[in-house]
């Protein structure tokens, strides 16, 4: 089998995984992925989806957003501000996780409505603008919900 563009994404993982001192089968069982698959992403055989470096970057306890600039999901020059934005979100321990994704919600629909989300070069079909004030406003509404019960 033809090895993939993912070899520095593999070794950065087997680096990240013996700092956890997880072994391979434990990472897998963690991340919800069978041994042999990590073992072929980890050797730069196999390319991850999203979702499952999503998994594997949970149970490492490490930014997704680091492991997707390193398979080529996203662009690391372009990306960058993105990227560490989310870092430090996902990094605060003063969120839970439920107010981080929600943070993360509110700024991504932010970014598309300014024309720099996923689906910003999609065309004007792509463009979010009052949907994703109002979906933004929903959000926030439920985060201050969230936060606030008797309010």
């Amino acid at each position: 089998m033809a090895s993939l563009n993912v070899g520095n994404l593999g070794e950065y993982l087997r680096e990240q995984r013996r700092n956890a001192q997880l072994s391979l089968r434990q990472l897998a069982d963690a991340a919800g992925v069978s041994n042999p698959y990590l073992s072929q992403i980890e050797r730069g055989l196999r390319k991850p989806s999203a979702e499952v470096l999503q998994q594997v970057a949970k149970a490492l306890r490490i930014s997704a957003e680091t492991l997707y600039v390193r398979a080529g999901i996203l662009d690391a020059e372009r990306d960058r501000d993105d990227v560490e934005t989310r870092a430090v979100i996902l990094a605060d321990p003063s969120l839970n996780e439920r107010q981080k994704q929600v943070l993360l919600q509110v700024y991504e629909s932010f970014r598309k409505e300014n024309g720099f989300g996923a689906d910003a070069d999609a065309g004007p079909e792509a463009d979010a603008g009052p949907k994703a004030d109002a979906d933004a406003d929903a959000v926030v509404d439920g985060a201050e919900a969230t936060q606030n019960p008797h309010s």
